[in-house]
């Protein structure tokens, strides 16, 4: 891809869901009802019944993953059916790198669904529920290797570095308050100290989400059989912190890499910022802008259909 200046767009992930996410866009734009009703053919089940109505099941990850891909797509060829919006590059956090996938036609949307819903499958039975936790480090200027140093004798990993002020770990809950009182007392000095325990199933993105890379190498090689890896370079790399190479194998060794390593998403951020005139958030929730704050860039967030009338306007 060319370096050249694009319109990027960021898409958020597991976390930002929300009973009647997308409602507007399904109730307004036929592309978004069409989007919705794909997802249903393609899963066997009834999308945007979970995604609107008040069903529990919305917060367990092989339903949240596909439900969360499917709002965010069909938000995104809303905005394009009616206000003409286009993006050039993209990025997505965590399940929303595959969304990022699906707008940059790298694969197929009935595709990526399938494999995100064996995705969410295979992450929660990784780890009994309970065993596992995380919680996030929210702090001025954390240093990555300074908090990989303190916690190295603990079962736990850095799951997310999300921006100079907040990092996620992640590994065995009995671990958390462990490593609570290891930094506390190493970082809580003169600069404000938070620790916040996450509300999470299961411990993503450590190394005990590494028994199921080889199932879901299965699954990417089985189901992606629509990958178009030219696309893969307008799209960052997780796992990786750059952009994805123009290459079947390296894309799908990232993909799973991604599910027991950090994401790199302060990187992300850099290599967007690098090639980005305006960076969009479109999604249920909007936890992207804060972090790209920390960077000194701003990023507009969509979340319904009213946030996009005041950002676009009749910009068709």
């Amino acid at each position: 891809m060319s370096e050249s200046k694009c319109v990027a767009v960021v898409f958020p992930g597991q976390g930002s869901q929300r009973p009647g996410m997308g409602k507007d866009f399904y109730d307004e734009i036929p592309v978004s009802r069409e989007t919705f009703q794909e997802a249903s053919d393609t899963l066997g089940w009834d999308v945007a019944a979970m995604c609107f109505g008040e069903d529990e099941r919305l917060n367990l990850t092989q339903y949240t993953q596909p439900c969360i891909l499917t709002t965010e797509i069909a938000m995104y060829r809303g905005l394009a059916q009616r206000y003409g919006f286009s993006a050039q590059c993209f990025g997505g956090h965590s399940l929303g790198e595959f969304t990022a996938f699906e707008a940059a036609g790298v694969m197929p949307l009935a595709q990526l669904l399938q494999i995100v819903q064996t995705r969410g499958r295979l992450m929660q039975q990784a780890v009994p529920v309970g065993v596992g936790g995380m919680a996030a480090v929210i702090s001025q200027g954390l240093d990555a290797g300074q908090l990989k140093d303190l916690l190295k004798d603990l079962p736990l990993d850095l799951a997310n570095i999300n921006s100079a002020n907040q990092i996620v770990i992640s590994g065995q809950a009995s671990a958390i308050p462990d490593a609570e009182k290891i930094l506390t007392e190493a970082l809580a000095g003169e600069k404000p100290f938070r620790y916040v325990k996450l509300n999470v199933s299961a411990p993503f993105h450590s190394r005990f989400m590494k028994p199921i890379a080889e199932p879901f190498l299965q699954t990417l090689k089985e189901v992606g059989t629509g990958l178009i890896p030219g696309n893969a370079p307008k799209v960052t790399s997780n796992f990786t912190g750059g952009f994805h190479p123009d290459s079947a194998s390296e894309i799908i060794d990232n993909l799973v890499n991604q599910l027991s390593n950090a994401v790199r998403w302060r990187d992300n951020m850099q290599s967007l910022a690098s090639r980005a005139t305006e960076v969009y958030e479109i999604g249920p929730g909007r936890p992207l802008r804060e972090f790209f704050k920390t960077i000194d860039v701003a990023c507009q967030s969509i979340t319904g259909l009213a946030a996009a009338e005041k950002v676009f306007g009749g910009a068709k």
